[in-house]
């Protein structure tokens, strides 16, 4: 699995509103080939802390073809013709657990990690995987850490049904729409 993320900083007098409204767009990844879940996120300026206006959508893919085939795809090329060509970044899925529940979701959290050098990866990649079934225990619905290794940053990526405890270097979001499989 691969997880994605990339985000469109907003100008401070955006409307978000439209961001909000175009969340009837998302329903176009409804079933789209090999996507594990598409979370469209956005984050107000001053809302938890946040201090831009973030357009910032994540997805879990289930094969590298899903992520080559939206890049690729119309909804990409549109998307980059009116906000621009994002930093795409990826992360090699170490675990992800997902609730049956995942489309009650309205807020997320993400949590970017620098690794640091010659860190065991496999005493991380453990760790990792017990604080995911431990979110779950804790009300997440659904939990995703990986790790990219270029940069050698991780990731930890929830969401939520109701609003977390939100760390200081954590970016929490709303949740617009949630993109799944279709049954």
């Amino acid at each position: 699995m691969i997880a994605m993320q990339y985000s469109f900083t907003l100008p401070a007098d955006y409307d978000m509103s439209i961001i909000d409204r175009d969340r009837d767009k998302g329903r176009l990844l409804d079933g789209f080939p090999n996507l594990g879940f598409k979370a469209y996120l956005r984050a107000r300026k001053g809302e938890f802390g946040s201090r831009e206006n973030l357009y910032a959508p994540f997805y879990l893919w289930q094969t590298p073809e899903g992520v080559s085939d939206f890049l690729c795809g119309p909804g990409f090329e549109a998307l980059t013709g009116a906000f621009g060509w994002p930093q795409v970044k990826t992360w090699i899925v170490w675990q992800a657990e997902i609730s049956p529940d995942i489309a009650a979701a309205k807020f997320a959290t993400c949590d970017i990690l620098q690794t640091e050098p010659y860190a065991p990866l496999i005493d991380l990649r453990g760790a990792n995987s017990a604080e995911a079934d431990a979110d779950m225990a804790t009300g997440a619905l659904a939990s995703v850490s990986g790790f990219e290794p270029t940069t050698w940053t991780r990731i930890r990526f929830k969401l939520w049904r109701e609003v977390p405890e939100i760390g200081e270097h954590t970016q929490a979001y709303h949740v617009g729409h949630l993109s799944l499989p279709r049954p």
